[in-house]
């Protein structure tokens, strides 16, 4: 089970089909959709203002989410928040990816299936149109995303459904071993690749 607190009375919802890694933590006004995944060391703090998380988004390790009093955070479905990520009173339309490591400010929108690379600043109030790449410190709009892009976003997304699914089934803490039982790679999945070997498979 999550660490999940109450504050001034306001309890933590989550649905039952989302997946809420056991060293998440969730405070206050947060509330996680169906079918999400939350995954571990992530901070979800409703202390000072609404969170919600929308039907099937992926909140990855390590993740802060947060906002000044009487903010809002708002994450559509669909959504994709990469390790490390904060958000703080923003708000991610349908489908929009964060990358691992960028930050999204008070006031920003982004719009829906649009990108925030890694490592991005995007400075408060910034509005971001639907389907664009954004990238740097500040953040800056560098073009539209071209579908391969857009596909590739919607896989990735696939990957964490089919994760949150696995997840409720199988994930249990237990004991390491002391060697392996077997030789070669343990889990065998098929899934989304990198963006560039994607794009390398498909000669550009």
């Amino acid at each position: 089970m999550p660490t999940v607190y109450s504050i001034d009375g306001v309890v933590p919802v989550v649905e039952p089909t989302a997946f809420v890694h056991a060293t998440a933590v969730l405070i206050g006004d947060v509330i996680v959709g169906a079918g999400c995944y939350i995954g571990p060391g992530a901070a979800l703090r409703g202390d000072f203002g609404q969170i919600v998380i929308g039907r099937g988004s992926s909140i990855q390790d390590n993740t802060t989410i947060h906002s000044f009093a009487g903010g809002r955070v708002l994450i559509g479905e669909d959504c994709g928040l990469g390790h490390g990520a904060v958000l703080h009173g923003c708000t991610l339309g349908d489908g929009a990816l964060v990358g691992m490591n960028a930050v999204v400010m008070d006031g920003a929108t982004i719009g829906a299936e649009s990108i925030v690379a890694a490592l991005a600043f995007v400075r408060a109030g910034l509005d971001i149109p639907p389907r664009s790449l954004v990238a740097g410190v500040p953040g800056k709009i560098i073009r539209a995303l071209k579908p391969q892009e857009i596909a590739w976003k919607k896989s990735g997304t696939r990957d964490y459904h089919r994760l949150a699914a696995r997840s409720l089934a199988s994930l249990r803490a237990v004991e390491a071993l002391t060697a392996p039982e077997r030789e070669g790679v343990r889990i065998a999945v098929e899934g989304s690749k990198p963006l560039y070997v994607e794009k390398q498979a498909a000669g550009g």
